[in-house]
């Protein structure tokens, strides 16, 4: 087998063409790398978002709710306690009138 002499090429053929050739398995090599390499990396993280994207729907989805919950609770409690304030201002009313 022949050795490839990069000189001999360039006297032979010009640099040009040598240069198109370099550029052409350049890209070559570049592309196999990426189709084979990192599409299925990406496509993988690809997935791998997706999923993290609906578990984060789910949590805020969570989270809303129980802050509704929470705010009800928090407007049930109010309404008690302005109640149980009405009443004693009530049972203070009328044990006051009582003395008089």
């Amino acid at each position: 087998m022949e050795e490839f002499n990069i000189a001999e090429a360039i006297g032979q053929y010009g640099f040009p063409i040598i240069a198109a050739f370099g550029l052409g398995y350049f890209i070559f090599y570049i592309w196999t790398w990426v189709t084979e390499e990192v599409d299925p990396v990406v496509n993988e993280s690809h997935m791998t978002l997706i999923a993290l994207i609906d578990r984060i729907r789910m949590l805020d989805n969570d989270l809303i709710r129980m802050q509704t919950k929470l705010d009800i609770l928090l407007r049930e409690a109010e309404k008690r306690d302005i109640y149980e304030e009405a009443k004693r201002d009530i049972v203070t009313t009328d044990s006051n009138t009582d003395k008089e």
